[in-house]
């Protein structure tokens, strides 16, 4: 087996993992199939390159521009809770009709994208860096400046899902939302929390993608299986779970390159989910589904 595949499949599922994770909260706790997941991440993503790009000496450093994106993700999500999911929270919509809306918030998004952005692929506007070569391997700059920021993001998640009293808040919610209302939990302060957590690691995710590859309109689209195939393969609801499923799904994708070719790896994805669904439905770990 190829171990230049093994490392580039290790950045994918770093970006995957952050995406992954966002989307098995919101479904944990929310109990919502959003697929409007991976246009976030497009968001974020463009509006960090779009800083980045500006004349603006502050704005245009990389972490500041990436810093703005996750604020602005952040805040289109809490838009949308304000005005779609709580309500549909209070009508008690079918979880059919909210995966319906969910469909059109992101075809909503990826138009709105394509109308102020254009359709072209674009670049952060970065140094150029070589490759670093370990024991042969040829290791992208970026590529590791992506799982270190994986690795801070998901120890940060974990400090946080584990030793706060919002985390604790977040899990009692997510194993049964009547029982965490009954024992004084303000549910609608953990949704809030939840999109704030979600859409951070989202937006993060998205710019994480642009550091290693081109920003494209339709990103997020092509992100959205694997992320769904993470969450299923980990367990629906477990956070730790996505990212282990995320790492497999990425590994997964670039190891099978030279077998199926680029152009089907996302292919490996959804095959992976069908397998999970099919033989062991529960995922690898336990989930809240």
């Amino acid at each position: 087996m190829d171990l230049q595949l093994i490392v580039n499949g290790i950045a994918l599922g770093s970006i995957i993992a952050l995406g992954a994770v966002g989307l098995t909260l919101t479904y944990g706790i929310l109990r919502l199939s959003n697929f409007a997941h991976g246009d976030f991440m497009t968001f974020g993503a463009f509006i960090a390159w779009m800083l980045n790009m500006s004349p603006i000496p502050v704005l245009n450093n990389i972490w500041v521009s990436m810093l703005v994106g996750i604020v602005a993700t952040v805040g289109m999500a809490l838009l949308a809770e304000a005005i779609l999911w709580k309500r549909m929270r209070i009508v008690r919509a079918t979880s059919t009709t909210l995966v319906i809306i969910s469909i059109g918030l992101a075809l909503f998004i990826r138009n709105g994208i394509l109308l102020v952005w254009g359709s072209d692929a674009k670049r952060y506007n970065l140094p150029v860096s070589e490759a670093i070569d370990l024991f042969g391997i040829k290791i992208k700059f970026y590529n590791l400046v992506v799982l270190g920021l994986a690795i801070v993001a998901i120890a940060g998640l974990h400090f946080l899902l584990q030793n706060t009293k919002i985390g604790k808040a977040m899990r009692a919610v997510a194993d049964d939302i009547d029982l965490a209302r009954v024992t004084g939990i303000n549910v609608e302060q953990v949704v809030l929390w939840t999109w704030i957590i979600s859409a951070s690691l989202t937006g993060l995710g998205g710019q994480m993608y642009g550091l290693v590859t081109n920003v494209r309109p339709d990103m997020g689209w092509f992100l959205i299986m694997p992320m769904f195939a993470a969450v299923t393969l980990g367990g629906i609801g477990n956070p730790y779970g996505a990212i282990a499923g995320a790492f497999i799904i990425g590994i997964a994708q670039e190891v099978s390159v030279p077998i199926v070719g680029s152009q089907y790896k996302l292919a490996i994805a959804l095959i992976l989910m069908v397998l999970t669904l099919l033989f062991r439905p529960q995922g690898l770990f336990k989930g809240t589904a």
